[in-house]
């Protein structure tokens, strides 16, 4: 048996937080070897991968999969595994929806990762539109990947808080893009369909946040947050998942990490 340890980060700019203390005074490239996940996305990298040199671009021990956005400083997602992919997927089936540079699907022997920057849409209702799109055509993705027979973990930002415990305000947020009726209901969808919210399996408390927004003055050290990172599991690994946390202690984004491990 073999346990395996996932690290989930929406980072903020990839070059910005590799010159920030992450913990325990170390930088990003130090952190990782120091927690040493076996496999590490990011979300919102805002990089691509010609912008970028020797550390970042491949870490020492690991081997990179990248996923740009066609306008460069903007979202993008990355996954470094310590073992080469068997294949690796960054399309939906909606081609308008893969520009932005939001998914690095990547296949191992005993699951597949999605790495997932899901739209925000409180910019517009175009946005919410676009953000909309891509839940259902990313939904009917995954459906095909379980029937498919194969082991699904979905990680990333998805930019919706689902329940009233995984945010500080949700009465007055009800109206908010991240947690409107139909943002919410899309998750009770991917759950009715059999992915598992692996922190929710084993913590019921609230005050468990991943994001605190930089326009409200020290809402982190509050703790005024939101929970709107994940890591899902389908059903068939839930037995097999050993821990699920949030690494709250690591600065230098505006989202913390989470974590998730496994014993195959």
């Amino acid at each position: 048996m073999k346990e395996l340890t996932l690290i989930s980060w929406n980072v903020n700019g990839i070059r910005a937080v590799s010159k920030k203390e992450i913990s325990e005074k170390l930088k990003f490239n130090d952190w990782l070897h120091k927690v040493s996940p076996d496999f590490l996305s990011l979300q919102e990298t805002k990089a691509h991968p010609e912008q970028l040199t020797g550390k970042l671009l491949n870490p020492q021990g690991y081997q990179s999969n990248w996923s740009s956005a066609e306008r460069k400083g903007y979202s993008g997602v990355v996954t470094y595994s310590k073992v080469k992919p068997i294949s690796v997927n960054t399309k939906l089936a909606v081609e308008r929806l893969n520009n932005e540079g939001r998914l690095i699907e990547t296949e191992f022997s005993d699951f597949v990762l999605l790495n997932v920057y899901f739209p925000n849409g409180k910019l517009n209702a175009e946005r919410l539109k676009f953000k909309m799109d891509f839940y259902e055509v990313f939904l009917e993705h995954v459906i095909n990947l379980k029937k498919q027979g194969k082991s699904v973990i979905i990680c990333g930002d998805v930019n919706t808080a689902h329940k009233e415990i995984d945010l500080t305000h949700p009465k007055t947020n009800e109206d908010t893009s991240g947690f409107l009726p139909k943002e919410r209901k899309w998750m009770d969808k991917l759950v009715s369909h059999g992915f598992i919210d692996s922190f929710r399996h084993f913590n019921k408390e609230p005050e468990h946040y991943t994001w605190w927004s930089v326009r409200n003055i020290g809402a982190r050290d509050r703790n005024v947050g939101w929970r709107i990172d994940y890591f899902f599991v389908s059903e068939d690994l839930i037995d097999k998942v050993t821990e699920s946390r949030m690494l709250s202690e690591a600065m230098g984004s505006d989202h913390c990490p989470i974590i998730l491990k496994l014993k195959l």
